[in-house]
């Protein structure tokens, strides 16, 4: 008897009490799961294997030469990541973490370079999305946050749209339902030693 071809990627509802553990596994297996952020969805996986990195690039169709977001739950996980910190950051973490603010940091010289483009620096956000936090929690390290697209279309908003971009080429899907009026997050960086604004998202930050 021929046995039934498994269907990809496994979809798991965010309601599932075990979705942030089966997630966890996923990623720190390498491979990549899509989630509902306070923004887009987003694509997860770990930041510092290079393989998943390739596999996540090739899927979004991203060229090599922009940088990944990351997520963390933890400010103690940002020396996971970055070279030094920003003293004017200070006051935009405590105001605005959780949440969707993207900081640029001088990324350590240990980093995958997919995942600073190269730039020598990385952008890292505290999600206050419950289910990212779970999630990032459970896997122990940085998650990447890309959004769940194929490079220049919409950002998925619901798993619909994600599969309708990845299908089989991602390994799983937490469905959190449908982002009402999504946005994405605000990036800011420091030029000068001032802040600056990179792209324009959910908040809004004074460059005074």
């Amino acid at each position: 008897m021929r046995r039934q071809k498994k269907s990809y990627p496994e979809i798991i509802s965010a309601d599932s009490p075990d979705y942030s553990r089966r997630a966890a596994a996923v990623i720190r297996e390498g491979g990549i799961v899509a989630y509902p952020t306070e923004t887009y969805y987003g694509l997860g996986v770990n930041p510092f294997d290079s393989d998943a990195l390739s596999r996540l690039f090739k899927v979004k169709q991203r060229l090599w030469s922009k940088a990944i977001l990351v997520i963390i739950d933890d400010i103690d996980q940002l020396s996971m990541l970055i070279a030094e910190f920003p003293e004017p950051y200070r006051p935009l973490i405590e105001q605005y973490w959780p949440g969707p603010l993207t900081l640029v940091f001088p990324a350590l010289h240990s980093l995958p370079d997919l995942l600073t483009g190269g730039s020598g620096t990385i952008g890292v956000r505290m999600s206050s999305s419950a289910t990212a936090t779970a999630i990032c929690k459970a896997s122990r390290i940085p998650v990447s946050a890309t959004s769940a697209n194929i490079s220049g279309e919409p950002p998925a908003t619901c798993v619909a749209d994600v599969l309708r971009y990845f299908n089989e080429t991602i390994d799983l899907v937490i469905d959190g339902g449908e982002n009402a009026s999504p946005q994405c997050s605000t990036i800011v960086a420091l030029a000068d030693g001032a802040i600056q604004t990179l792209r324009h998202g959910v908040i809004s930050i004074s460059n005074d």
